[in-house]
């Protein structure tokens, strides 16, 4: 069996954590995310479609 590659073994360790730790990390990897984002076409258009859904009420809730 080939040694697991990185992404897995971060998979494999994120199911073990506890759901509010999960919860943060995926709050932390899209803030990462996004400073990393540059504001291209398809970014603003994700963006502006993010309003749209904002605005017609097609949001979810996060519940800490």
């Amino acid at each position: 069996m080939p040694p697991m590659s990185k992404l897995e073994s971060i998979e494999k360790e994120i199911l073990t954590l506890p759901r509010d730790q999960a919860a943060s990390l995926q709050d932390w990897l899209a803030s990462y995310l996004e400073d990393e984002a540059e504001l291209n076409p398809e970014f603003i258009a994700r963006i502006e479609r993010g309003r749209e859904d904002i605005a017609a009420g097609r949001v979810r809730v996060h519940q800490p």
